[in-house]
């Protein structure tokens, strides 16, 4: 095989160099649909519909050198790169066997079946580094379990929270996205219809059981055998595009996550990479959350793409025209920027570094009114609801105006003389059920 002028992914670097990058590359695309066609003449032979050895030397044949340039450019002249690839792939097989290249298929079933193959073959690495970012989340999650920290609601401080539950909650989304991927990466189909979905052609070349030929197609490519042909049934891209976006987003919530908390006027974690970077080609002081600010790129790109793949849906007949040609670029665009924003996550939950002794102090920010909800609950039992209101109204005011605690403040009222204010105020000792809310998260594996 003659490989195609690689891609530099100069304007790409989330995906570029990513296990993704090199499983949608155009060469993996022609090694899919290669696959693919030896694989059907390996399964006719298994049905008895080819003479043994077809299935051998088409697969050999196969193995050969083809030129991805030229069969891009020929691609032009029927819309798809599957049938100039025919023609080299029959000469390739020889005059005893080039007969039983393709035989019965139409260019959708090998379109079809190679995208399956591709997205399978991405979306194995794309599990491998989700894995690895829930391990790491989960450590995050145990290790700071009472790390107490400002909860922040419409971009203020609210109440308290704890880091743990914060990181809990990052990995319940990743592993909501492991779920989606395995099970659509489970049930990817092969496609084998024939021109119109009847599979009519193959039973004319002797193929006395079709639905015996679909299982043992799909059986040699490691796919699921589909109820039905799907040329214009496009559930299995639509689970694709499904998966893709939620695995998107997941990622995402956690990058915009960090890239909050590290701002320079925060800075209750950092994002430490391994290999360096984050600087400023114009400031030397700066240390950017370059994964986080990928993945986030990635996420904003995501729900477009899937988008277009729901499009598709609406495919006319029996083979549609352009809505199966519009899916190619946009399932592999989004297939690229999971996997590299999978491997982008995975490099920054291993270096994250959390900071307790910053999240405590920014508690203080508001003069302990974050804590303003438990005092009005505890108060109201001692001064009566409307009395308790009005004192923390007022103190809250010159707690801001004096720029005094507002612990001190209640500390002068005669009434307040037996309450322990020093634990009532304490922020760490105001989150709830965070610890325990962590704890059950970190038990689902």
């Amino acid at each position: 095989m003659t490989a195609a002028q690689p891609e530099s992914g100069l304007l790409a670097p989330g995906w570029t160099g990513s296990p993704a990058a090199r499983a949608t590359d155009d060469d993996a695309y022609l090694r899919a649909l290669l696959d693919a066609e030896a694989a059907l003449t390996r399964a006719q032979e298994a049905v008895g519909a080819a003479p043994e050895g077809a299935g051998a030397a088409v697969t050999a044949a196969a193995c050969g050198d083809f030129d991805v340039r030229s069969l891009a450019e020929r691609a032009r002249g029927g819309g798809n790169p599957v049938i100039p690839l025919i023609a080299d792939l029959t000469e390739a097989a020889g005059v005893e066997y080039g007969p039983y290249v393709h035989r019965g298929a139409t260019s959708q079933d090998i379109m079809d079946t190679a995208t399956m193959l591709v997205a399978a073959r991405t979306l194995d690495p794309v599990l491998a580094d989700l894995d690895r970012v829930q391990r790491a989340l989960a450590r995050l999650a145990a290790e700071h379990r009472d790390t107490a920290m400002p909860g922040r609601t419409l971009t203020q401080h609210a109440v308290p929270t704890t880091f743990g539950l914060k990181a809990a909650g990052w990995r319940s989304l990743v592993l909501d996205a492991r779920d989606r991927i395995t099970a659509v990466r489970d049930s990817l189909p092969a496609q084998l219809g024939g021109a119109a979905g009847t599979a009519a052609a193959f039973t004319a070349y002797g193929v006395e059981d079709t639905t015996a030929l679909t299982t043992a197609y799909a059986r040699e490519l490691g796919l699921v055998a589909p109820l039905l042909p799907w040329h214009t049934l496009r559930t299995p891209v639509a689970d694709l595009a499904a998966c893709l976006a939620f695995t998107a987003g997941a990622l995402g919530k956690l990058a915009t996550d960090v890239l909050t908390l590290a701002r320079t006027e925060i800075s209750e974690i950092a994002e430490v990479s391994a290999g360096g970077g984050g600087g400023s080609s114009a400031m030397p002081h700066k240390a950017n959350p370059v994964r986080s600010t990928l993945i986030a790129a990635a996420a904003r790109r995501a729900p477009q793409l899937a988008a277009t793949l729901y499009g598709s849906l609406v495919a006319e007949d029996e083979r549609p025209a352009g809505a199966w040609h519009a899916e190619w670029e946009p399932l592999r665009d989004l297939l690229r920027l999971v996997g590299g924003a999978a491997r982008d996550a995975a490099e920054l939950t291993a270096g994250l570094r959390v900071d307790p002794d910053r999240m405590r102090s920014g508690l203080g920010l508001t003069h302990g009114l974050i804590v303003s909800e438990r005092l009005s609950a505890e108060l109201s039992g001692l001064l009566g609801r409307p009395r308790a209101r009005r004192l923390l109204t007022e103190l809250s005011r010159r707690a801001y105006a004096e720029n005094r605690p507002l612990a001190e403040l209640l500390a002068q009222e005669a009434d307040l003389k037996d309450v322990d204010l020093d634990e009532l105020t304490d922020p760490a000792r105001y989150t709830g059920s965070a610890g325990a809310l962590t704890d059950r998260a970190l038990e689902r594996r």
